[in-house]
């Protein structure tokens, strides 16, 4: 009898089916997602905090902080909020709920730092 998925495997489901359907990633890079996953911590299973509201200040500033400084190493600023437009355009202006792990995935790609967040 297979054993049911988990809810991190529903959720990275969720995930992949935004990066394929919304993005228009054919092909996503699983290391990198599973990275951007963890990257994301707790804070995937809390309504309140698995999405990233774009037209919150507050809320770019602090994923800019968190993840964009803390975890990618990448403190030019301008950069920085360039990369999170860059990922929110991609993903789409439309699309209300921006689910944190492909919003980090995009930006990621964006800075060209995947391989620095896969070995982390």
């Amino acid at each position: 009898m297979a054993k049911a998925p988990s809810a991190k495997e529903l959720l990275v489901e969720k995930y992949i089916a935004d990066l394929k359907e919304k993005v228009g990633e054919a092909r996503p890079d699983l290391a990198l997602l599973d990275a951007c996953v963890k990257a994301s911590g707790p804070s995937i299973y809390k309504s309140d905090s698995a999405t990233v509201a774009a037209s919150n200040k507050d809320e770019m500033e602090r994923v800019r902080t968190s993840f964009i400084v803390k975890k990618l190493g990448v403190t030019d600023e301008a950069k920085g909020h360039a990369a999170l437009k860059a990922a929110v355009e991609k993903y789409g202006r439309a699309v209300r709920a921006k689910h944190r792990p492909v919003v980090y995935y995009l930006v990621a790609k964006e800075l060209k730092k995947a391989a620095a967040l896969k070995a982390a």
